[in-house]
């Protein structure tokens, strides 16, 4: 009897070794198993998502996007020659306002060959000196005309010639400039009908007190 125990233990543990290696093999099928799976459903999920990437990609047409990248570079374009344009007609239409009825002008040359250095040269003639002086005034007062300087005065039968030279503001005429103030409600020289220049030059009234010059 006693010779027996032994060997029933032995053989217990010998069992309890088979059972744990059966069950840690099991594990391992499983473990291996559910990677197999995760693995191939990984790969399906990778290929689907590549497969709505493709039809997302579709669905926004190539084609135009590049038509409307083309059009935004254009437009970039467009909007740079635009901020470098400048409206000549502002400069006239200042002349007509700002010009008074005692003076006028019989040539003009307007040099733009840069867009941050305009000059304006005229020659006109004016009813007396004090006409000049008064135009002068007025320029300076614009902000359109810089630097005005009146020359070669001379007077003769029909009036008093001069010549003009002076740098034109390039930001008072300048196209994009001009539409922003028309657009934000910028109140606009007076027209041409309501300007008080109409009138008779007050230097010349009778009884102003203006000197002119002799005959």
């Amino acid at each position: 009897m006693p010779t027996r125990a032994p060997v029933a233990r032995g053989r217990g543990m010998q069992e309890l070794f088979v059972l744990v290696s059966i069950v840690l093999l099991v594990a391992s099928l499983a473990l291996a198993a559910g990677v197999f799976l995760y693995t191939g459903y990984l790969r399906s999920s990778a290929a689907s998502k590549v497969g709505q990437l493709e039809r997302a990609k579709a669905a926004f047409e190539p084609s135009l996007i590049h038509e409307l990248t083309r059009l935004d570079d254009r437009m970039r374009a467009a909007g740079g020659v635009l901020g470098g344009h400048i409206a000549p007609s502002a400069f006239f239409r200042m002349l007509e306002q700002t010009t008074i009825s005692s003076l006028a002008y019989t040539s003009l040359d307007f040099e733009a060959a840069e867009p941050q250095r305009m000059n304006v040269k005229m020659d006109g003639v004016a009813r007396s000196v004090n006409s000049i002086a008064l135009q002068a005034d007025l320029f300076a007062k614009g902000g359109m005309i810089t630097s005005p300087i009146f020359s070669n005065i001379n007077r003769e039968a029909d009036g008093v010639h001069f010549s003009l030279s002076a740098l034109v503001n390039p930001v008072a005429i300048n196209f994009t400039q001009l539409l922003a103030g028309a657009g934000a409600g910028v109140a606009m020289p007076p027209s041409a009908e309501s300007s008080p220049f109409n009138t008779p030059d007050p230097l010349l009234a009778p009884g102003s007190g203006a000197a002119e010059e002799p005959n």
